[in-house]
């Protein structure tokens, strides 16, 4: 964090979007600004992707519009988020400096007329953003409209990794200040490999297009330079504000839709989390991605209140099938990423564009107009966040934590692992997806953090896992806690080097196992598994399966066909007063349903029995608890609730009746919600 740690200067839920007000003529402006109103919109992000227009030459500023409109928006009591543009540099900067332009890994150069098409590591680009970042907080510093600062835009997106002549060198000057020494470098790499030693620096390179395999773990140190190129290019714009401007200052993240950033390490950077999200239409239960990067949105930050910085009224615009959003989905959207913290609910963008690739995105002014559903759910909700307002500062508290790894998954998903089948999203969704249906609100964590405040630890992806945080999950299970482990888990350290001692080594402790072969099975083949003492029939499971063997585990469940026929399948291990699970092949739902009604029982985490699609998600402040209730399915439903809820303003005797599709937001004093708690009890 930064010196300023304050959440912008805006009463209650911040509500809006991003403006783009250089697309549009003066008298568009003033229709905008009354509509904002009509809408309750109190904040919009401007100048996002105005570079051209702000800096019209090099050094040459013109802020005459950019003034007239912060003016504006100030009069009619609308607060700005101000970007700086550094995402989509002008014509100019590439001409005068074509060395600055991204090229791929195949060694193409990316050429004008898209955006992210500037190489991180270029000194004229790092001095480009310096320089219009310090203009706009030399000017707008002060200005009372601006209550936060916007820098750049998705870093990592649509371009991440650049293989340019500037990056390479900067790549070689990351790792001489990360390794020190060509025999600390080439032990980490494993060089002796392939006869891939390096005898001088010059020599080592960016992993570029290779006739076969690159070095793995020369990949996973260009993520991670990758990253660290990208933050530096954020906190030199950063600091040049800070030192002209003193309003929070944030970037916006793409939890769980980008893997270029380090979510951990970019939030300790940022004065507030802010997140992109965006349905995946192919996903008939979008709303569970949704849950997941909201979680991990107030995770990186530490539980704070977080801003959804971006999400779409409607369809977007660059998915193979943009399906548009029913009726009432934009408020089901917007409130569940309230229930899991966000104080801020901005869409992209205000009004559609006419021309350009994003035209034909959705936006609180639709190309339909005022007349649209669209618009009158956007003024619906506006009205519906005024009636909120309490709500804020609230926080999420959740008994349950999963293992979220950057590094790992970056590992994880390079070439020639066993099996295609088996990727970390996979794998995280399947069991976050069961928490989810069980009602159990989920914090993500790093596997060297504190987990001592979690009941269960769920790792469903922690291929790479150092010794140092492997002695941190195997003192938590010592001393309480209940760690449930995916397979191909503590594979290998910090450097894809697989661990001496076998695979899952390091968890030896707690989970009482190691892994002596992988087992995978071919596309299309499943397996049995024999619980007898959970289900009467053998659970199914395909993908993967594993040769376990015992060491002080017992099995409880034992592969019946397949490559493992005999070995167990699933384990359990009492390490001090706490235990241990492991599951070493892919179950599907009703096998995972079965296993974590087995690991609930041992953790003492209680599922809900709200009905199958519904979610409830709880808020906490010193006087009040929320109970933000999402209902997912067309018809109504009843859930046991006391309380006022917010909404409808209705109150509440035991019991809510939720319209299909509909959202209650329910509010109990502290005192009454635990004496309700004592007496389900």
């Amino acid at each position: 964090m930064t010196s300023t740690d304050a959440w912008p200067s805006i009463r209650g839920i911040a509500y809006g979007g991003d403006y783009t007000p250089e697309q549009w003529p003066r008298e568009v402006w003033l229709e905008d600004v009354a509509l904002m109103r009509e809408a309750g919109v109190n904040l919009v992000s401007v100048g996002i992707f105005a570079w051209a227009l702000i800096e019209t030459s090099e050094g040459v500023f013109d802020f005459s519009w950019l003034d007239e409109l912060l003016d504006l928006l100030h009069d009619n009591g609308i607060s700005v988020d101000l970007g700086t543009p550094t995402a989509s540099p002008p014509a100019w900067l590439f001409a005068q400096h074509p060395d600055a332009r991204v090229v791929s890994r195949e060694g193409v150069v990316m050429g004008f007329g898209s955006r992210g098409m500037a190489s991180h590591s270029s000194p004229a680009y790092r001095d480009a953003v310096v320089r219009i970042a310090s203009a706009l907080a030399e000017r707008y510093g002060e200005h009372p409209a601006v209550v936060m600062w916007h820098v750049h835009n998705e870093y990592g997106v649509p371009v991440g990794e650049d293989y340019s002549t500037h990056s390479v060198r900067a790549f070689r000057e990351w790792l001489q200040g990360r390794y020190g020494s060509l025999d600390a470098l080439n032990a980490a790499w494993g060089t002796a490999f392939w006869g891939q030693r390096y005898g001088a620096w010059e020599h080592v390179g960016a992993p570029a297009a290779t006739p076969s395999v690159a070095n793995p773990a020369q990949r996973l140190d260009f993520a991670r330079f990758t990253d660290h190129q990208l933050r530096a290019c954020f906190v030199a714009e950063r600091d040049a504000i800070r030192a002209r401007a003193s309003q929070p200052i944030t970037t916006n993240f793409m939890a769980n839709q980008s893997w270029t950033t380090d979510m951990w390490a970019w939030a300790r950077e940022v004065d507030i989390v802010s997140d992109d999200h965006y349905l995946w239409a192919a996903d008939p239960e979008g709303e569970i991605g949704l849950a997941i990067a909201a979680d991990l949105s107030r995770s990186v930050g530490g539980g704070k209140p977080w801003i959804l910085m971006e999400h779409s009224t409607s369809a977007v615009n660059w998915q193979p099938r943009n399906i548009a959003k029913r009726p009432g989905e934009l408020a089901r959207n917007s409130l569940t990423h309230l229930a899991r913290g966000a104080d801020a609910i901005l869409f992209f963008q205000w009004r559609a564009s006419r021309y350009g690739a994003e035209k034909f995105h959705s936006a609180m002014i639709p190309h339909a107009g005022t007349g649209s559903r669209v618009w009158r759910e956007v003024v619906e909700l506006g009205g519906t966040l005024a009636q909120l307002e309490e709500i804020r500062g609230s926080r999420v508290v959740a008994d349950v934590a999963m293992l979220w790894d950057f590094e790992s998954f970056w590992a994880q998903d390079l070439e020639w692992r066993p099996s295609v089948d088996v990727t970390h999203a996979e794998q995280v969704r399947a069991f976050y997806e069961r928490l989810w249906r069980d009602g159990i609100t989920v914090d993500f964590a790093l596997p060297g953090q504190d987990l001592s405040g979690y009941r269960l630890v769920v790792a469903p992806a922690q291929y790479m896992l150092s010794e140092r945080d492997a002695a941190n999950l195997n003192r938590y299970v010592e001393q309480g806690g209940t760690l449930l482990v995916s397979f191909f888990s503590a594979i290998v350290d910090e450097n894809d080097a697989v661990h001496a001692g076998g695979f899952g080594a390091p968890l030896e402790p707690s989970l009482g196992v190691v892994v002596e072969e992988f087992l995978p099975l071919r596309e299309g083949a499943t397996c049995g598994v024999s619980w007898p003492a959970e289900s009467a029939a053998p659970l199914v499971a395909d993908a993967w399966a594993e040769d376990v063997v015992l060491r002080g585990a017992e099995a409880i469940a034992t592969y019946v066909d397949g490559p493992g026929a005999g070995r167990p399948a699933i384990t359990r291990n009492r390490h001090g007063v706490g235990v241990g699970w492991y599951v070493s092949t892919r179950l599907d739902a009703v096998g995972l349903a079965t296993l974590a009604s087995a690991v609930y029982r041992d953790a003492g985490v209680t599922p809900s029995d709200a009905p199958e699609g519904v979610e409830i998600v709880r808020r906490r402040s010193d006087a009040a608890e929320y109970t933000i209730v999402v209902n997912h399915r067309d018809e109504a439903v009843r859930v046991s609730a006391q309380g006022t809820d917010l909404v409808s303003g209705v109150e509440l005797d035991g019991e809510l009746q939720l319209p299909g599709g509909a959202v209650a937001v329910v509010r109990t004093s502290r005192v009454l919600a635990r004496e309700v708690v004592a007496g389900l009890r």
